[in-house]
């Protein structure tokens, strides 16, 4: 069954790096932070949330850009989004975290572990990859921001869903492809822009890899396109002694179309990283 995303008395919103940020903050104990995909919002994490904040402190952010939180428009980089999650960890006085970032999200927690390694107790690396961008896949990032400039943020989940879903789920969960379809056109062009930009210019973290020396879990769907099964074999290859599992049935968005396989392997994760 395809739960609704819903918005909850612990959705609030703070001032962070001179920008507003939209975040949940549910249960109590070990706090886990989750970092939502391009390009869409906290509420992706909706059946993570309610399997995990009964055991653990769960935190939820709209990324720069996204959902709620502000989407200025300007330059936008991994690092800045990187700042706005530990100042955000900071207003809740949170020190250390294990961190789960899907997609996008991976992306920004590289850049998270290398300036703020100190702050990450375990990581969680869904479907995503290590390598930069090619020339042809900053290519393709650029047109799609001419896509959103030109036509709007339907036209990009026009181009993504394809990308996020597997045909089978579209096929068969009409809902959560319309789901996932209203976080897209919730965004604003700013934004959609502003991470497309982030996500070219990004740094290739392979070099990265073997310098992890937290506990690490890879995640990915068996069908995933943008970021096939290689690719996260790759980051468990390179990472020390990081977990691997391949989640059936599933391509890009892992969490929702295989939500109680994916939410088993983090919490049998956090069991290991953290006895």
């Amino acid at each position: 069954m395809v739960r609704t995303p819903h918005r909850t008395e612990q959705t609030v919103q703070t001032q962070v790096n001179g920008i507003t940020l939209a975040y949940n903050d549910q249960g109590s104990g070990l706090p886990i932070v989750l970092l939502h995909a391009f390009p869409l919002n906290r509420t992706m994490w909706v059946e993570q949330e309610e399997a995990l904040s009964s055991q653990f402190r769960v935190v939820t952010i709209d990324l720069r850009g996204h959902g709620e939180s502000d989407a200025p428009l300007w330059r936008y980089t991994l690092d800045q989004a990187a700042d706005d999650v530990i100042g955000l960890l900071d207003h809740l006085s949170i020190r250390q975290a294990v961190f789960v970032g899907l997609s996008m999200g991976g992306y920004i927690l590289f850049a998270l572990y290398r300036k703020y390694a100190d702050r990450v107790k375990g990581l969680v690396l869904a479907d995503t990859r290590a390598q930069a961008d090619t020339t042809e896949g900053k290519e393709a990032r650029f047109q799609m921001a001419q896509t959103a400039y030109e036509n709007g943020p339907s036209a990009i989940a026009d181009l993504m869903i394809p990308k996020l879903l597997s045909p089978a789920t579209v096929q068969t969960k009409p809902e959560l492809a319309q789901r996932v379809r209203r976080m897209i056109e919730g965004n604003q062009i700013s934004g959609i822009a502003g991470d497309l930009m982030a996500m070219a210019e990004r740094s290739d973290s392979v070099p990265l890899l073997k310098q992890i020396t937290c506990p690490a879990q890879i995640i990915v769907g068996e069908q995933d396109l943008p970021t096939p099964p290689a690719d996260a074999k790759l980051m468990a290859d390179h990472i020390p002694g990081a977990y691997l599992a391949i989640i059936p049935r599933a391509a890009h968005l892992s969490n929702l179309e295989q939500p109680d396989l994916f939410n088993e392997t983090i919490c049998s994760f956090i069991v290991n990283a953290t006895r």
